[in-house]
């Protein structure tokens, strides 16, 4: 029996030209994840169609990178279906594991699919870097304006208003106020 397996990164994404390919390969039962990672390992359906299957069922998916994002989880995957005699069929990239040259294809895709991925993690690690060296700030926003920052150093400083009571002003936390504080007073300053 054919168990086909659908997944959206997002609730935006739409399953249809995953499932439409799915059916027209002949599956006869279809579990669909709908807003998670493929880096996410626990997949709720996806652990209900490996539980599905038994030996000779073949688990079908629309692509590879729909089953998983990392090579690592795809291999334990497929050794998993391996092992119990289950054959994995991926319709994009023309793979299917019960014949010896779609195991191969398998395992030469993923090794790419890795690849590229890290290239891209490798790149968006440079470009922070370049950004920070250019001194723009990475992250979330700050909580504390600098304006704000120098406002409570001096508040504090002057005797004007305890900690607490600028931390309270500004509706944040103490942590806050005194990575803030540090911030404002430079490196190697200690608030």
């Amino acid at each position: 029996m054919l168990i086909g397996y659908a997944r959206v990164s997002t609730d935006e994404q739409n399953l249809s030209l995953q499932l439409d390919a799915l059916r027209a390969a002949g599956c006869a039962r279809i579990f669909c994840d709908e807003g998670i990672s493929g880096a996410e390992t626990d997949r709720r359906e996806l652990n209900n169609a490996l539980r599905t299957l038994t030996t000779g069922d073949v688990l079908v998916v629309w692509k590879l990178d729909r089953l998983g994002r990392s090579l690592a989880h795809l291999i334990q995957i497929t050794t998993r279906l391996q092992e119990e005699a289950i054959g994995f069929r991926s319709l994009s990239e023309a793979i299917d594991t019960t014949t010896a040259s779609g195991k191969l294809m398998f395992h030469v895709i993923g090794a790419i699919a890795e690849f590229e991925r890290s290239l891209i993690s490798d790149r968006t690690r440079a470009g922070m870097a370049a950004a920070k060296a250019r001194g723009q700030h990475l992250g979330r926003e700050r909580k504390i304006a600098e304006d704000d920052a120098h406002w409570a150093r001096e508040a504090i400083s002057s005797g004007r208003l305890a900690p607490y009571e600028v931390a309270r002003t500004l509706r944040v936390s103490m942590p806050t106020l005194y990575r803030a504080l540090r911030r404002a007073e430079g490196p190697g300053a200690v608030a």
